[in-house]
């Protein structure tokens, strides 16, 4: 099958590993390890990061081990910014950074998306953690009621970025009907496009977990688009839709003469 997927023509450039465009992050939520094993098996090539999401790291069974399997599949592995928030809001940050060390993970995701601290902490700890970690930021509140103008995504995240951050992630939550998008799933393109526009598409990691999401951002971003809060068992799902391989990007990458 391999040969077949090498003389299809018209399949779009993807950049190997280690990328810093096109990147798939995955949601772990409490995979199992053999779960994780049969991830790493699927994903290696495919998966660039995977987040043991919100606070499930420090109650899943066999998490070390986890940690061990994705980092040897070539996946970088961080805990989710929910996680960080529980060590914040208990002034526990030194054993928050101890925690990182003893686990190996050298990636961390900083965030405020439950515990609402001021933005100047927020960017004193990402300048902090980046002399000595990976650091990736999220902007957006987890909180229906908690809304931010256009302008003020772009200022924070431009705020995050000169601070340390490598990428900043675009707020969805996994149910993918906040932050970016609308009740409905759908997307909020005047945001999008002002934050696209003004911190740059590939500055973000924008978080997709529904299928029209990822499909949109692919046929208007291109294959290469960074995307977010992907299902485990969705990644060759997505990487289909990246190369045209699925209904809804089909046409995204043939010349007119071939439509």
């Amino acid at each position: 099958m391999k040969r077949a997927a090498q003389i299809l023509t018209h399949i779009p450039d993807r950049p190997s590993k280690p990328r810093k465009d096109g990147l798939t992050m995955v949601m772990d939520k409490g995979l199992s390890l053999r779960e994780a094993e049969d991830l790493a098996a699927v994903g290696s090539e495919y998966v660039d990061f995977v987040k043991l999401g919100f606070g499930t790291s420090v109650i899943t069974p066999d998490v070390d081990r986890k940690i061990k399997t994705y980092h040897e599949a070539g996946m970088t592995v961080y805990f989710g910014g929910t996680l960080f928030e529980a060590f914040i809001i208990r002034s526990l940050y030194k054993d928050y950074v101890e925690l990182l060390r003893e686990t190996g993970v050298k990636m961390v995701e900083v965030s405020d998306g439950s515990y609402e601290f001021d933005h100047s902490e927020k960017l004193d700890y990402i300048r902090k953690l980046a002399k000595e970690f990976t650091v990736i930021s999220e902007v957006g509140s987890k909180k229906k009621n908690v809304v931010f103008t256009p302008a003020q995504w772009v200022e924070m995240m431009k705020a995050e970025l000169e601070a340390g951050s490598v990428k900043v992630i675009a707020e969805a939550r996994e149910s993918g009907t906040i932050g970016i998008y609308n009740d409905d799933g759908s997307v909020n393109l005047d945001l999008i496009n002002t934050i696209s526009r003004d911190i740059g598409f590939n500055n973000v990691l924008w978080e997709a977990p529904l299928k029209q999401q990822q499909a949109w951002f692919i046929v208007n971003f291109g294959a290469n688009v960074n995307l977010g809060n992907i299902a485990p068992n969705e990644i060759i799902a997505l990487e289909s839709l990246r190369l045209g391989l699925r209904s809804d990007t089909f046409f995204s990458f043939l010349p007119d003469s071939l439509k």
